[in-house]
């Protein structure tokens, strides 16, 4: 469904520029190469200046600037791969990775977050496979309804996982929005089956970038919403004890940043990078492998 919007809206886009360079070229001479290098680079260009101003807005007062403006260029590049060229032509519900046939490393299941797909996983799901973890990445769907709605998919997916692999236990790691539904599927049909949970630049405590949000599952995710709070009172510390939770102070997204953790969970906090980034950097990849050798450990 989203790829499906992300593959229209390139396609008339290219239509659109494709009919202003031939009137260019044809009419006023301009050269042709650096017609085509600006298809590429204008994009860029709309994206670092929109990434610049959200990341900006949500910079803590008082906070060092150069650390923010760092993390703008990588935020944006993030941006334009996976929104540009990953998520829009992503055809298939789920994308299974399967491990050799001898790997006992752990399966994982990879949760995305809001208005995305699971192409925001195309560093992160081969780069496990090639560990030697089994790995499937899912669809969420449909775009907009309560996080609660989701959690039947992960059932399914984690049931996929385990038949797959023989295993009784599966990882899971869950960007962004990712990472609630991940502990509302837990809510709903316990943690038995999960070997750890990890959640990226989740909003654990809500996030204030929009306040007034009227779609089911971004109202959930407002700052300090009822859904939140009694998310978080049906947990114990045995199901805290499972997650780990992984953040950046540069979080445009889901801010106050380091206000989103859940007490006894362990907490890595990433600087100079954006929110997207916690699925691309290469550190907060190094941290997930860290985190799923010492689960699978017996």
């Amino acid at each position: 469904m989203l790829a499906a919007f992300l593959r229209r809206w390139f396609i008339w886009q290219s239509l659109g520029y494709t009919a202003i360079c031939a009137y260019l070229v044809w009419v006023w001479q301009w050269q042709i190469w650096w017609l085509l290098a600006a298809w590429l680079v204008v994009p860029l260009l709309i994206l670092f200046v929109w990434t610049a101003k959200i990341t900006l807005h949500s910079r803590p007062q008082g906070a060092n600037g150069w650390v923010w403006w760092r993390a703008i260029p990588g935020e944006t590049w993030a941006l334009y791969r996976i929104f540009i060229w990953s998520m829009p032509w992503v055809r298939t519900q789920t994308q299974l990775l399967q491990a050799g046939s001898q790997s006992r490393q752990l399966p994982v299941l990879l949760i995305h977050g809001y208005c995305c797909n699971h192409g925001v996983w195309c560093d992160v799901a081969p780069r496990l496979q090639a560990l030697g973890h089994t790995v499937l990445a899912i669809n969420l769907e449909p775009l907009f309804c309560s996080i609660d709605d989701y959690a039947p998919q992960v059932e399914q997916a984690v049931a996929q996982l385990r038949a797959q692999t023989g295993q009784q236990r599966v990882a899971l790691v869950g960007h962004s929005m990712g990472g609630l539904v991940i502990r509302a599927w837990m809510r709903a049909y316990g943690d038995a089956q999960v070997a750890v949970a990890v959640a990226l630049g989740s909003p654990h405590q809500g996030t204030q970038i929009t306040p007034h949000a009227k779609l089911p599952n971004a109202r959930q995710m407002v700052w300090g919403s009822d859904w939140l709070q009694a998310l978080q009172a049906n947990e114990s510390p045995q199901r805290h004890a499972l997650l780990r939770i992984a953040l950046t102070e540069q979080d445009a997204i889901v801010f106050p940043q380091t206000a989103q953790t859940l007490p006894g969970v362990a907490t890595q906090v990433f600087s100079g990078i954006g929110h997207l980034q916690l699925c691309t950097d290469a550190r907060v990849f190094a941290w997930i492998t860290t985190q799923l050798r010492a689960a699978g450990q017996p």
